[in-house]
């Protein structure tokens, strides 16, 4: 029979729970066994803000070729600079 779990205390703020889980071991309060896989589809990635500065020729290229596969030329750099780096990472 497994002992009975603790209850997390309640958190004021975001930063006293992660000082708390810091220093405290979650199966003390979480039956792991029972656990369930949670799926967030909705979920969009954190992304920031750059500034890039391009030959007007260069981005003129791309917004053709964004055009053709109907999409913001924005994205398709953001594609191809994906494919790039998993295709030449150590």
């Amino acid at each position: 029979m497994s002992k009975p779990k603790k209850t997390p205390p309640n958190f004021e703020t975001e930063a006293e729970e992660r000082v708390f889980w810091e220093s405290h071991d979650s199966s003390d309060y979480v039956n792991w066994k029972q656990a369930q896989t949670a799926l967030f589809p909705n979920l969009k990635p954190s992304t920031k803000t750059i500034s890039l500065r391009l030959p007007e020729v260069l981005l003129e290229r791309i917004k053709i070729e964004a055009n053709k596969r109907d999409m913001p030329y924005q994205s398709l750099i953001k594609v191809w600079l994906s494919e790039d780096v998993d295709r030449n990472r150590t």
